[in-house]
């Protein structure tokens, strides 16, 4: 069995080598590092342990960037993760994960969210539960068919050694089906590979984790080269900050990260820096017919991106 420090451990270097590759894609701006540590005295959470948010801003590529790595632990589950598993109401835990978002500056270029991370619960000190989660996605505004097929080609491809085809399809199901905006009836971009409660081999489950965690750089610096400098102007940008408002109902309303955090009495500022720097919200908003925006409405349903390849 792998040991929780094997897996901080790994975590960590992620975290490191990703910063590493996006500054030099960037180009221009660095990460800025906000180390935290829970209060040991702080009695309204019962929270321990601390972490690393490292925030880009201002970037010749990326407007922001936010990668944060965590190790906390509690005593007690919040409400949102018991309801589903009410047999660990009461059991002491404890998490460790990377996780992050880009925001691009250029409207051609995807925003895109990855995270990888670990769970364990304990009762009197024994192991209950463990699990690993995680995976990548992807959300254009102007999406490109070669960068879809691209991102979900990678995917495939990491699949391979865990089950192959099937293992893809599965995952690729769950973020299909994990990320949509039941509101709006639309996903939140095209996709890729979401997967939770991973606990049948633990060996082989964070040889998957590694996997998906080194394979998203793979999977979107092609893309970040490819849209960087395409031309764009005011009409693309306003699209662009409309359609991150979908990124904000998401992540409010719906991600469990974000609720688990939140509702566990975590540290806010790295919780939500997952949401867009700049953004606006237009009532009734109706892209023009046949127009560049009016494409993007059907890539946000579920389809089979890598049909006959």
């Amino acid at each position: 069995m792998d040991s929780f420090d094997d897996i901080r451990t790994y975590l960590t270097g992620l975290q490191d080598r990703i910063c590493a590759a996006i500054e030099t894609a960037d180009g221009q701006a660095r990460f800025v590092e906000d180390a935290w540590q829970r209060d040991p005295a702080d009695a309204t959470t019962h929270l321990r342990g601390g972490g690393r948010t490292r925030v880009l801003r201002d970037g010749a590529v990326f407007e922001q960037a936010g990668i944060g790595f965590s190790d906390v632990s509690g005593d007690t589950l919040p409400p949102s993760a018991t309801a589903a598993r009410p047999e660990l109401a009461g059991a002491s835990w404890r998490a460790v994960g990377v996780s992050l978002v880009f925001h691009p500056r250029n409207p051609y270029l995807p925003t895109t969210h990855a995270n990888v991370r670990h769970f364990r619960a304990q009762r009197d000190g024994e192991t209950v539960a463990w699990w690993f989660g995680g995976g990548f996605d992807l959300t254009p505004f102007y999406p490109f068919d070669e960068d879809v097929r691209h991102w979900h080609r990678t995917a495939r491809a990491l699949c391979e050694p865990f089950g192959g085809q099937a293992r893809y399809d599965a995952h690729k199901r769950w973020c299909d089906e994990y990320f949509f905006l039941k509101h709006r009836n639309e996903t939140r971009g095209i996709g890729g590979l979401f997967f939770d409660d991973l606990q049948e081999d633990m060996e082989q489950d964070f040889a998957y984790l590694r996997a998906v965690g080194d394979g998203f750089l793979d999977a979107y610096l092609p893309i970040v080269e490819r849209r960087r400098d395409t031309p764009w102007g005011e009409r693309e940008r306003a699209f662009q900050l409309y359609r991150r408002g979908r990124y904000v109902e998401f992540n409010l309303v719906y991600d469990r990260g974000t609720h688990f955090g939140l509702q566990s009495g975590g540290r806010a500022e790295s919780i939500l820096m997952s949401l867009p720097p700049l953004v606006r919200w237009e009532y009734g908003y109706a892209p023009e017919p046949g127009s560049a925006e009016a494409r993007l409405h059907d890539y946000l349903v579920p389809r089979d991106w890598l049909a006959g390849t």
